[in-house]
């Protein structure tokens, strides 16, 4: 009897599991304006520095911002902005798009989101529809915009949420694929370990954000297509 009480119990667990992730897919954007603090940082620093036009514009989550330091050295040649904030998603960026992208008039933009849009529960249809049409608010102001579009990373802390990330992966790459103006790059299958899992030794202890040896898989990714596609443009 105690074991099919406890069979009983894990049925029930899992069944209410299953019904809370149902209930986040699909869920609306929260409100960009909380990152207006952030924007406006970038702001003064643009107005106290001079930022390079026709450059490459570097914007995303946290998995950008923590690259912030070492990303001169590891794009070099390359002109880079960096404008990665913690914590954003696909719809941030397109709300901000105007203030942290087309005032530079950069020839090309690298761009990580969907990580914190799956973990917020978006859907991987929503993702790409927002990406499309942060793509068609810039072009609408620089239609000859590059988009290289990385990956959503595989990591241990948000492991079970893989298969949505996968999706939205095959859809990012899909948008991609319309237009010869965006290039999506994947970063995420060198970041798996021979047994498919993400690799402990990338990670910080959170196990969501990486280290500097993360940081050089993706360096070595995109140096092979960056490099050779933007470096006659510098």
């Amino acid at each position: 009897m105690n074991v099919l009480r406890a069979f009983i119990g894990s049925v029930c667990l899992l069944a209410t599991s299953w019904a809370q992730e149902a209930e986040t897919v699909g869920k609306a954007y929260g409100d960009p304006t909380r990152f207006e603090e952030a924007i406006e940082a970038f702001e003064k620093q643009a107005a106290k520095e001079r930022v390079p036009r026709k450059a490459i514009v570097c914007t995303g989550s946290s998995s950008m911002r923590g690259w912030h330091e070492d990303m001169y050295d590891d794009l070099a040649p390359l002109t880079i902005v960096p404008r990665g904030f913690g914590g954003s998603n696909m719809n941030d960026v397109l709300h901000y798009a105007d203030r942290i992208i087309t005032p530079y008039r950069p020839r090309a933009v690298l761009l990580y989101e969907g990580d914190n849009d799956i973990a917020q529960g978006i859907a991987p249809e929503k993702i790409q529809q927002t990406f499309i049409e942060l793509v068609e608010k810039v072009h609408a102001e620089l239609p000859k915009t590059r988009f290289y579009v990385l990956s959503i990373k595989p990591s241990p802390s948000r492991w079970h949420m893989w298969s949505r990330m996968q999706e939205a992966n095959e859809l990012l790459q899909q948008a991609c694929a319309d237009d010869e103006r965006l290039t999506y790059i994947d970063v995420a299958t060198g970041m798996l370990g021979e047994d498919g899992d993400p690799r402990p030794d990338i990670f910080k202890e959170d196990k969501l954000h990486m280290n500097r040896k993360g940081y050089e898989l993706w360096r070595d990714a995109l140096r092979s297509v960056l490099i050779k596609a933007e470096w006659p443009h510098e």
